[in-house]
């Protein structure tokens, strides 16, 4: 799969989920982030770094869709692999 297609299937798990995403551009932070989860108003939500390249956006992602109880909803078996891959990282 390519960046955008995984980038894809991992926002529509995010939505499941009932977590929002939101991109936002990052430039002139002191240092590079490239995102992560959070709570706003008590609701998950992840924050992705739009300046960020394709593969960075996908480890935020995954470090914040691995924090969820995943079991009870369907993933594709190459994002699954894909957020176990990083768990035994």
């Amino acid at each position: 799969m390519d960046a955008r297609t995984v980038l894809g299937h991992l926002e529509a798990v995010a939505d499941q989920l009932g977590v929002e995403v939101r991109y936002e551009p990052m430039e002139g932070e002191a240092s590079f982030s490239s995102g992560g989860m959070c709570r706003i108003r008590g609701r998950p939500v992840i924050i992705v770094n739009s300046q960020a390249p394709a593969e960075e956006r996908i480890r935020t992602f995954v470090r914040a869709l691995k924090r969820l109880n995943l079991n009870h909803i369907y993933l594709r078996p190459g994002i699954r692999a894909l957020l176990e891959k990083d768990a035994e990282e």
